[in-house]
């Protein structure tokens, strides 16, 4: 899959996987052919790896911030230099796709609900996925197979092998 074009220029190519990954990775399920199910598989595989091996990775500091006339110090909690690079690394592939509101939610409720976040999909990868399966391979003893690549069979119109891909 290393040499897969996709039929496409390089900078197409890479514009199709970095839209599926971001959606994978928001949507946790993407309908596609099997030759891009693939390519999508394994670079979402090393994305989830990376976080992974990283999101353990903080660091304590304590700043004085002044409030309301009164120096207060206040303990914060940063990214350490592996989990800061990491997420540098997806955030330079994945699109920064931002969060949705909800049917019947509010406009308070909705900033409520999103404050403070700026990249909703890279605090998603760290918060929600590298802790959920950094456990799974704990218990299964294995690293990867985050995804799994379903086939479906030939789409009508040009027949061509479609295929779900979804993190496990």
């Amino acid at each position: 899959m290393a040499n897969d074009k996709l039929g496409r220029p390089t900078d197409q190519k890479m514009a199709v996987l970095r839209n599926q990954v971001s959606h994978l990775f928001k949507y946790g399920k993407l309908q596609t052919t099997v030759a891009k199910a693939k390519a999508v598989q394994s670079k979402a595989e090393k994305l989830l790896t990376l976080a992974i091996n990283t999101y353990e990775d903080n660091a304590k500091v304590t700043k004085t911030v002044t409030e309301n006339g009164s120096k207060v110090t206040k303990e914060i909690i940063n990214d350490g230099p592996k989990k800061l690079s990491a997420r540098r690394k997806i955030m330079a592939f994945l699109y920064d796709l931002k969060e949705e509101r909800r049917e019947k939610e509010g406009l308070e409720a909705y900033r409520a609900r999103t404050q403070g976040i700026n990249h909703p999909l890279i605090e998603k990868i760290f918060n929600v996925y590298a802790p959920k399966y950094a456990e799974r391979a704990k218990e299964l003893g294995t690293k990867g197979g985050y995804t799994r690549v379903i086939k479906l069979g030939a789409r009508r119109g040009d027949a061509a092998e479609l295929a779900i891909v979804e993190l496990v």
